[in-house]
């Protein structure tokens, strides 16, 4: 291969070094308080971007109002931190003007399903192909501790000191109900599966959800100990694989079997039971999906994570730029001039 050394002194034709986590690390100070959730995620997502072999001109990571939203100060790449609950909408219209374009949101549960609930239901129906990472610690952490749309019922915080009434949403319901086509579920202190999640949320076509359960050890600490502690996260936890009966238990003798439409717990080992009689997962299968996301309402059931729900479906931008082509190839390229005066118009003297 020819050579030839460009004015900024690299060299033009050469093969790019291969980009490490570090390479992905900003100047700036992280600045989350000692022991939130948010470093692990961070950490997680500058490990998978190298694997990704995408240059870091082309991606961009755009955030809303949070503590989450702070994440794109500190990713070496693009970013756009926009207001409250637009993140979705920001995301959409780049990816929409610019679609060779790698475009990632960060959003907490507070500004994605609250004040952003609206945008972030039509992202997910339109189907563009972006990554949507939501922190879910069940709190606003950066207003100082107010319930969120996930707290649960009765949470007593500043703005329900009395206790919540409301139930909380379901992020994986919600987001199968809009038509998602990549859902899944991750937590910050299981490093590997947050990777491996992430990794087939980038490698799908099309809009990616992923709920990640994070821990803000200030204003809600413990929300999800159940879920992530040694003595506890076996019987409270089932980690859904396509392919693969949903086991869940230390010793994997638990299992979850359909008795109509209804999910059942058994053990494996007793009675007539065995592990024939445990669904085997399709994540292809959205009423699958959606029995088994809502495993997470029931105070008895281990809550799922892993992807839940993975199909193809016409990415929105792809069918923008084909209609936009074919429109000009009917009616030729427009005038806005023409477009202007246009119809009814009038002169005013």
């Amino acid at each position: 291969m020819e050579t030839e050394t460009t004015t900024n002194g690299t060299i033009e034709g050469a093969a790019k070094p291969k980009l490490t986590a570090k390479d992905f690390a900003s100047d700036q100070d992280v600045r989350w308080c000692p022991g939130c959730g948010d470093y692990s995620i961070l950490a997680q997502v500058q490990r998978v971007m190298p694997s990704f072999n995408l240059p870091k001109e082309k991606t961009v990571f755009v955030a809303g109002i949070g503590c989450s939203s702070r994440f794109p100060y500190y990713m070496d790449t693009y970013g756009f931190h926009g207001i409250h609950g637009r993140a979705s909408s920001i995301a959409s219209g780049l990816k929409m003007a610019r679609p060779d374009l790698d475009v990632w949101v960060t959003s907490g549960d507070g500004d994605l399903l609250s004040i952003g609930g609206n945008h972030f239901i039509h992202t997910l129906r339109r189907n563009l192909d972006i990554v949507i990472l939501m922190f879910n610690n069940k709190i606003y952490g950066l207003t100082k501790g107010q319930y969120s749309p996930t707290s649960e019922h009765g949470k007593i915080t500043k703005s329900s000191p009395f206790g919540t009434l409301e139930e909380p949403f379901n992020p994986l319901t919600l987001a199968l109900g809009s038509g998602g086509s990549f859902v899944a579920r991750s937590m910050d202190r299981d490093p590997k599966h947050m990777q491996d999640t992430i990794s087939k949320g980038k490698g799908h076509n099309g809009t990616a959800f992923i709920e990640i359960f994070q821990n803000c050890n200030i204003y809600n600490d413990g929300a999800h100990e159940l879920y992530t502690e040694k003595d506890t996260k076996p019987d409270h936890t089932l980690f859904v694989e396509n392919g693969k009966p949903l086991l869940f238990g230390a010793k994997k003798d638990k299992g979850i079997k359909l008795n109509g439409f209804r999910p059942e717990i058994i053990n494996i080992n007793e009675g007539n039971n065995s592990v024939n009689d445990v669904i085997v997962y399709d994540e292809t299968s959205k009423e699958l999906a959606m029995i088994v996301a809502q495993l997470s309402d029931f105070n008895d059931y281990p809550v799922p994570f892993g992807v839940l729900y993975k199909v193809q479906k016409p990415v929105y931008e792809a069918q923008m730029e084909e209609q936009i082509e074919d429109s000009i190839e009917q009616l030729g390229k427009g005038s806005l001039e023409k477009l202007l005066f246009a119809g009814n118009t009038w002169e005013i003297k």
